[in-house]
């Protein structure tokens, strides 16, 4: 099976960003905090405020003037830097910005500059293209019988895989993301002809045959980068799990079965269902919930919440009636007997499918592709690992949400702990947590619920949003990365054609060593057509580009001729950006990735050039975001920095084409750099004033962001267990609901609440299709990550996030990698921890005991 045209979904909407964003919206980050300051340089003071006498006006004609002038990636950067400020908090730089490019290039180009791009029938074009080379491509593998021909073999098929993942990985963000429903419509269409060509390729065990006779001789193997060889072993395991040894009636019951799969499964996602869809309650018993809420689901005396929605866990964490949260809990964690009817029915269909191809079970079929545990059983050390790490936390936790509720309820204070044991209901715990959290903000000086004493009120500085312009915050990523590994974005003019959107910003990524080494893409902003979760595509990898191949296309005729201004070595890249190595004169593709938020922007909408010098007015403020959102956009920017560095020569393991569990390693990092003092220092002043944040603000929505990260990360252990448990040897049948409670009876004893008889919330767990049997994935990145930013960057302490020898030595450990390198080499160089290297039980129990929490 020609799986490997697709190694790793190139979408990534991260467990992360999507399944962390609603809690992270649920802390108050403008809660105001002491007056202390955080410094900048004056060098960088002075880039970043362009504070001067001078009248809007002038400033507005001034910046104009500079932004219609040519991008040049030698320009300073300085000019770089204030200009990518401008472009995203200012629209009247922006149209400025944009008229010099509307100005410098008349003629049209495709999207993405692809040649074929600059209408929607160049996709059936530049479909039709690619499939006639792959073919040409497959023809060359199954003729292969010299020594020097099966020593390209990998090469080869990683070329094959690259024209394959040149039409779907383009047209699935075209699908995303449409521009129109011509071009999306026409998407769709190359999409599935470059499918359909992929299953006929399935059909035939020509490639694996070839490329299983080329591994089999030394003489090859032996003249083998270390990068061909893993992919190789990558593809032979591809071919070994899609069963393509098997007979033809097994092969026909293995694609039958992973086509069930697939429709069961979304069927479960797209179903998933409570039990009863409202809970009915008497209006008096709701105090408590947001005024506003209630009066919309009140009718007469009754209150009717929808049993699973975001007004339900509002009433969890603020409803004051014990009981009336208990019947909301109830509703809310039983899914429909069709649900979970589904979920098992998947599982089944999983479990079947790896027997078939010859796997103990389905976790031991999906660990061992490109996943670093490889085996159930290291992830099982692993989770009980952190499990115990987690416990001492979880305890104290507990311990507050009791005391907190002892002081709720009058008689049990003053009773002695003999007379009475107060009892963590599952009802109790969101609001219990609620209300220890608001009381750490303590705005109004009112009593610690835990103790009984007044809290001492805390002085206001205005909301964190006002530090965080979307400007300011691209201005510091791009400080960020030129001090760690000498990368920084330059704002590039786009001709008509190139983008999908006005909106959409081109910043092209330049090194200090080896000039222009990618192509990043930004649509940030809110629009209705647009999915709300952020998500990082990579729309080309990095590949090196062999001599035969520009020789082809200088000879084609067509969209990539050399009569349309291309050069022949963007014609062998279909227009698309390139470069040539300074040292070694190779030729590689580069990564070309759209990064894709959903910010609002401004209440105001239009925006002048004095708002970014000290003199906005409330009508025309900057696109301004919450800490939550700056988290975000870090977050993908780590993947997008992974993209970059990871410009290998074979595209198979480009990038963020790795193992799936270090793959979320360096953007969840960069959540650890924007809560260090220093790294904001880089950007975060306030809009109007350019005024330093107050980073103690900063640090108390941090301590009330993770009050109960032990019992937040207890659940997801029991979530990852639940996974293992439901893909492991041991058949589920219809005992789903009895697997999940034992397992939370088990994990859970003498920690949180666990859910009590009745309830079946495993019928919402959605991820279970999307993630099955690696959901532990989740935590195990969170642990490197902190361990990584403790060792390598030394949590921060003496600058160690902004020094450049720390970004060059995970660069050059893990980072420029991709998945070229075995990931727990990488992992162990990067921590300099020689007990990682051999990546057993052993070493993952070693990750779990170093725990997750902030506040160890």
């Amino acid at each position: 099976m020609i799986k490997f045209a697709r190694t790793r979904p190139q979408t990534w909407v991260c467990r992360q960003c999507v399944g962390q964003l609603p809690r992270r919206r649920s802390l108050f980050w403008s809660t105001p905090a002491s007056s202390a300051t955080v410094s900048t340089s004056a060098g960088e003071a002075a880039a970043h405020n362009g504070n001067d006498s001078s009248s809007a006006a002038a400033a507005a004609a001034a910046a104009s003037s500079v932004l219609r002038t040519p991008v040049d990636h030698a320009a300073s950067i300085t000019h770089d830097d204030t200009t990518l400020r401008e472009i995203f908090d200012s629209p009247t730089a922006w149209a400025a910005f944009k008229a010099s490019s509307s100005a410098a290039h008349g003629k049209k180009t495709g999207l993405f500059r692809n040649a074929y791009l600059t209408e929607p029938a160049g996709f059936l074009h530049f479909t039709h293209a690619s499939l006639t080379k792959a073919q040409r491509i497959v023809d060359k593998v199954a003729r292969a019988s010299t020594l020097d021909e099966y020593r390209g073999i990998v090469r080869d098929l990683d070329r094959l895989s690259d024209l394959l993942c040149r039409v779907i990985d383009l047209c699935d963000f075209v699908r995303t993301t449409p521009p129109d429903a011509h071009t999306q419509q026409a998407a769709n269409e190359a999409w599935a002809t470059t499918y359909q060509y992929m299953n006929q390729l399935n059909t035939t065990t020509v490639l694996n045959d070839q490329l299983g006779i080329a591994m089999a001789n030394p003489d090859v193997v032996s003249g083998w980068s270390e990068e061909e060889r893993t992919v190789a072993d990558m593809l032979k395991l591809d071919f070994t799990k899609s069963a393509v040894n098997l007979p033809q009636a097994s092969r026909d019951r293995f694609v039958e079965l992973s086509q069930q799969i697939s429709e069961v499964g979304t069927r479960f996602v797209d179903s998933m269902a409570p039990a009863d869809p409202w809970v009915a309650l008497p209006s008096t018993s709701c105090r408590g919930l947001d005024p506003t809420v209630a009066s919309r689901f009140t009718r007469g005396a009754t209150l009717r919440l929808p049993a699973v929605s975001a007004e339900a866990a509002l009433a969890l964490r603020t409803v004051q009636d014990e009981d009336a949260r208990k019947k909301i809990y109830y509703a809310s964690r039983t899914a429909s007997q069709a649900s979970v009817r589904l979920l098992e029915q998947m599982l089944g269909l999983r479990s079947e499918l790896a027997q078939l191809a010859g796997f103990d079970s389905y976790a031991h079929m999906a660990l061992r592709d490109r996943m670093m545990a490889k085996t159930p059983e290291s992830v099982h050390q692993f989770l009980l690992a952190l499990s115990r790490s987690n416990a001492p936390l979880v305890e104290r936790e507990v311990q507050d949400l009791v005391a907190a509720k002892r002081y709720a309820q009058p008689a049990a204070q003053h009773a002695t702990e003999a007379e009475t044991t107060l009892r963590l209901n599952p009802w109790d715990r969101d609001f219990y947590m609620s209300v220890l959290r608001q009381a750490a903000g303590a705005p109004t000086g009112q009593v610690d619920p835990t103790t009984g004493q007044r809290l001492v009120p805390k002085k206001r500085s205005g909301p964190l949003s006002h530090y965080f312009s979307l400007g300011t915050v691209m201005q510091g990523l791009s400080r960020l990365f030129q001090r760690l590994y000498g990368l920084r974005f330059v704002p590039r003019e786009t001709p008509p054609g190139e983008t999908w959107h006005p909106d959409v910003r081109r910043l092209d990524v330049v090194s200090d060593t080896d000039g222009h080494v990618a192509v990043l893409y930004c649509d940030l902003f809110y629009r209705g057509d647009k999915s709300p979760n952020p998500a990082h595509f990579t729309v080309r990898c990095s590949r090196e580009i062999a001599p035969d191949e520009i020789a082809e296309a200088a000879a084609a005729d067509g969209a990539l001729s050399v009569d349309n201004g291309l050069t022949p070595q963007d014609a062998a890249n279909d227009g698309m950006a390139t470069s040539r190595d300074r040292t070694t004169g190779a030729v590689k593709q580069l990564p070309t990735i759209a990064l894709v938020c959903d910010f609002a922007r401004s209440d105001g909408g239009g925006g002048t050039l004095s708002s970014l010098f000290g003199q906005a007015s409330s009508k025309s403020k900057p696109a301004l975001l919450s800490y939550h959102e700056v988290e975000t956009l870090f977050h993908e920017m780590g993947h997008a920095v992974h993209s970059v560095l990871a410009r290998t020569s074979l595209q198979t393991v480009a990038g963020t084409r790795c193992a799936t569990d270090l793959a979320e390693l360096p953007s969840t990092l960069m959540e650890q750099f924007v809560a260090d003092p220093e790294v904001l220092a880089l950007f975060a002043r306030h809009y109007e004033t350019d005024v330093p944040v107050d980073y103690e603000q900063v640090a108390e929505g941090l301590r009330r962001a993770r009050r109960f990260e032990g019992l937040d990360d207890e659940n997801q252990i029991v979530l990852a267990m639940l996974d293992q448990a439901y893909h492991g040897t041991t058949p589920v049948g219809d005992h789903s609901t009895d697997m999940f409670h034992g397992l939370q009876r088990a994990v859970m004893a003498g920690g949180g609440p666990v859910d009590p008889s009745g309830t079946c919330w495993q019928g919402f767990f959605g991820h279970l299709f999307g993630y099955g049997s690696t959901y532990y994935s989740y935590l195990f990145d969170r642990v490197l990550a902190e361990r990584v930013w403790r060792v390598v960057f030394q949590g921060g302490q003496d600058g160690g996030a902004l020094r450049r020898a720390n970004g060059e030595h995970l660069r050059d450990s893990l980072l420029r990698h991709g998945g070229g390198r075995d990931p727990w080499r990488c992992v162990s160089d990067a921590l300099r921890d020689s007990r990682l290297a051999a990546g057993d039980a052993a070493a993952m129990a070693l990750v779990g005991s170093w725990g997750t929490s902030h506040r160890r």
